[in-house]
């Protein structure tokens, strides 16, 4: 499947109105294909991005996406607006990316070996601890240094790395992310400050080893 085709079977929503949140949810309970597919106009994008970056995978991150928006079709009736339409859609698309996971665990790992991740989706860095200076994910995406976080963004571990990536790119808060993964406001600061700490040390490994590069890194640390 191509990494573009992710909308098989969805019509496009061409000059779509704006919707706000409320008329949009209510909409999707009675089973308006014309909001369904306001919804997929806006939320495709980020959605695509995010899986992508979770799954490690473009063409992983584009067939879960399909299941996700049939999931959504199905359940958009039953959505009770505890969260944000945005908070639940991200809610089904980690919940859809863990089950492809094991999946491929369980059906495809004896067949052939997983290939290292696809660094080209990753695009984050985080501080250390927030101190309300300019973090070093917005210097860093900014200078020559970025296909490297890349790559050690791909190095760090589940759960540490969806937590980043919902708080640092996709900027969740705290308690959004606890809904999002279903775990406790403190287990979310937990990954964050570990997952920071291991993408840390990856990054100053790495650039020890580099002529030059330990001396840039100091600068952002």
């Amino acid at each position: 499947m191509s990494t573009h085709d992710t909308t098989v079977g969805f019509s496009p929503a061409v000059a779509a109105p704006q919707w706000g949140e409320q008329q949009l949810v209510g909409e999707l309970r009675v089973g308006s294909v014309e909001a369904f597919n306001y919804l997929i106009s806006v939320y495709h994008p980020p959605l695509f991005r995010f899986l992508s970056r979770v799954c490690r995978d473009r063409e992983d991150a584009a067939d879960v996406l399909q299941d996700v928006f049939l999931k959504v079709f199905r359940s958009a009736a039953s959505f009770e607006g505890k969260s944000s339409l945005k908070t639940w859609l991200y809610q089904i698309a980690l919940h859809e990316a863990s089950n492809h996971r094991r999946w491929w665990r369980r059906h495809k790992s004896q067949e052939t070996s997983i290939e290292e991740p696809d660094a080209s989706g990753h695009t984050t860095w985080a501080e250390r601890l927030a101190d309300g200076k300019e973090s070093p994910l917005a210097l860093a995406l900014r200078n020559e240094q970025r296909q490297r976080l890349q790559q050690w963004l791909a190095q760090v571990p589940e759960p540490f790395h969806t937590t980043l990536v919902l708080r640092e790119i996709e900027g969740f808060s705290y308690d959004e992310i606890a809904e999002i993964e279903q775990v406790r406001v403190g287990t979310v600061k937990s990954r964050l400050l570990r997952g920071r700490e291991m993408l840390r040390q990856q990054w100053l490994h790495n650039s020890a080893a580099e002529p030059g590069g330990l001396r840039s890194v100091e600068g952002h640390v």
